[in-house]
């Protein structure tokens, strides 16, 4: 593995603040999260689930959710068919359905199955709409991305040994070339 527990934390606390800056994420929020603990320890993915990896980065992401306030989802493993853990009360303002599993590192993977354990009242669900996400090892977040993608470049693109993605969603822009985007002038003189 390239770096020590706490070198992987910092270089997640990198990525956050590069997402931070091209989309500022609230309380209003979701970020998904995929991980590969094996990527990041420099093995090929689902070989070696860690723990450690798992809770250096978790720490990370707790920090970084109680200074924005971003509500957190991590997506399991293929095992579990990309499911997802997330607080029973976010899932249930989003309206997104509960299933029936718990994670385990061999099925759901090291990260998910920290969360689990580290959350209120977990829950997982099967998929959901996320406003941004973060891809560490490859994982494939994009189908629990909202439309319209847009990739964020981070400063750093590896976590450890695994490589790092990251994206936000933007509204889709429709209309044409007659279209506005922005509020104009126009808008207020509409004002009463």
């Amino acid at each position: 593995m390239s770096g020590s527990l706490m070198t992987i934390q910092q270089q997640l606390e990198t990525v956050l603040g590069d997402l931070q800056k091209a989309k500022p994420l609230s309380s209003k929020h979701l970020l998904v999260i995929g991980v590969s603990t094996s990527e990041v320890a420099g093995k090929q993915i689902g070989t070696n689930s860690s723990k450690d990896v798992a809770a250096a980065l978790y720490a990370a992401l707790f920090s970084y959710q109680q200074k924005t306030g971003v509500a957190l989802a991590f997506q399991c493993c293929e095992h579990l068919n990309r499911a997802l853990v997330m607080e029973r009360d976010e899932a249930e303002a989003r309206g997104y359905e509960e299933v029936a599993v718990i994670p385990v590192r061999k099925a759901g993977g090291a990260m998910a199955t920290y969360a689990f354990t580290q959350f209120r009242d977990p829950v997982i669900v099967e998929q959901i709409r996320a406003d941004a996400g973060i891809d560490i090892g490859d994982t494939f977040i994009g189908m629990h991305l909202k439309r319209v993608v847009v990739p964020v470049r981070s400063s750093i693109s590896a976590i450890g040994d695994a490589h790092v993605t990251m994206a936000y969603s933007r509204p889709k822009l429709i209309g044409g070339v007659r279209a506005n985007y922005e509020r104009t002038e126009e808008h207020e003189s509409f004002r009463c």
